[in-house]
């Protein structure tokens, strides 16, 4: 979310932001968010001077009642008791004012960053580096559920009767392997300085809405029937949620911490969901790390994060790209963005398996993130990336490691993780 004084005083830049985003159904918000602050601020004004000019009078009344002046001092107090009225009217206008403002405020995006290409979706984004050789086998690779059912490890059918599309069992050394993934990344993340949390996997409203759009809220989040409570999409949101309303003292900055949790997503509007397939899911689990840090830290923090993800794929043998994401493919909250994608051998191309984002202070204004510094308090910057997320990771796992008598190979660092197997033999 911006200041809106910098709305105010800014609103070409503001204007030209939404336009590198294709967003220009939303210009008129700019000049509604600026008359909307411009009334609270009239509002707010007229009520200090009603409140000023009502402490006066008051202050008379005592003296017309000590003089012996009763009839001055009753309709002196009726003046008082309009203004009562009068000041009760604008204290719920002003309410009104900085609520209908908020909403506005909350839908213009973030000012992305000037480094961001621009583009109108993900079909703009550009690549950036490589990271290890892509290879095709001369022997076919089978279709990742195909290889795991080979394996004795998914059972998709089971889970269509018990849940519906998108769920999952995974079975035997394909279950085993998803867990050594993710207990190796936790490793690896520890290994990297950050600190261990386990979060809550369900949050309250007001965190769902400090840290992501309406638009990502509507679809993506489950909430609990009843409840004010939602769960989890990606522990982001819980872990960052977990500075709400705090004022940070500089010396202790930064928080770099790593987390594991479930994650459960709509997918609404999401192509694939039908697929036999692990790529797009309802449920699955992830590491994840996330930043809290001064302002002028967070480009530092931004290229380490996403970094610790290439260098964990690359620790498992997976070839992997980094691209950066174009203007039009950012989150509304986003200041810049940049996803890492593993080689897929059967598809001859690369996908997505991790996003890395700077989101500059907009979760911290919304949540009231603050540092305390030497000449006072300011906003926090946040940032988050995916260290590694199976099931989807296991699919570049298992197209990489694949030989061709059907048993995957299991690389040296992983090899601890799973009981010192070397590998994963077809049945």
């Amino acid at each position: 979310m911006l200041d809106i004084k910098f709305v105010k005083e800014n609103p070409e830049i503001v204007k030209q932001n939404i336009k590198n985003k294709f967003q220009d159904e939303k210009l008129p918000l700019v000049d509604k968010a600026i008359e909307l602050y411009d009334k609270k601020r009239a509002a707010m004004a007229e009520e200090e001077g009603l409140r000023a000019k009502r402490n006066a009078i008051s202050k008379q009344i005592g003296a017309l009642m000590a003089q012996g002046k009763k009839d001055e001092a009753e309709k002196t107090k009726k003046e008082v008791a309009e203004f009562a009225a009068r000041l009760d009217e604008l204290t719920a206008q002003v309410r009104e004012l900085d609520e209908e403002l908020l909403k506005v405020m909350y839908v213009i995006p973030n000012i992305i960053d000037p480094t961001v290409p621009i583009g109108k979706d993900d079909s703009e984004n550009v690549e950036i580096e490589r990271f290890g050789e892509p290879v095709v086998p001369d022997y076919e690779i089978p279709y990742h559920t195909e290889i795991m059912e080979r394996l004795s490890g998914i059972d998709l059918d089971a889970a269509g009767r018990v849940a519906g599309n998108g769920f999952y069992y995974l079975m035997g050394d394909i279950a085993r392997l998803h867990s050594a993934v993710l207990s190796y990344a936790r490793d690896f993340m520890i290994d990297r300085g950050f600190t261990y949390c386990i979060p809550p996997y369900m949050i309250r409203s007001n965190v769902v809405t400090g840290v992501m759009s309406f638009a990502e809220m509507d679809a993506m989040m489950y909430k609990i029937e009843g409840e004010d409570l939602y769960l989890i999409g990606t522990s982001e949101h819980s872990m960052i949620g977990k500075f709400i309303d705090t004022t940070i003292p500089e010396e202790k900055l930064p928080y770099a911490l790593t987390s594991f949790s479930p994650c459960f997503r709509k997918e609404k509007g999401a192509h694939g969901i039908e697929e036999r397939g692990v790529y797009r899911i309802h449920q699955f689990e992830k590491q994840e790390m996330i930043v809290v840090c001064r302002p002028e830290d967070s480009p530092m923090w931004y290229d380490r994060l996403w970094k610790n993800t290439v260098d964990f794929f690359r620790s498992l043998e997976i070839p992997v790209r980094t691209l950066e994401c174009c203007s039009g493919d950012l989150a509304d909250l986003k200041v810049k963005s940049l996803d890492v994608e593993a080689w897929s051998p059967r598809q001859k191309k690369y996908f997505e398996v991790g996003s890395c984002s700077n989101l500059g202070d907009a979760q911290a204004r919304r949540l009231k993130i603050r540092i305390k510094g030497e000449n006072g308090n300011y906003f926090a910057h946040t940032l988050n990336n995916t260290c590694v997320a199976p099931p989807r990771m296991l699919i570049a796992f298992l197209e990489n490691h694949l030989c061709e008598d059907g048993s995957v190979t299991i690389p040296p660092a992983l090899r601890p993780y799973m009981g010192g197997k070397e590998k994963i033999d077809a049945e």
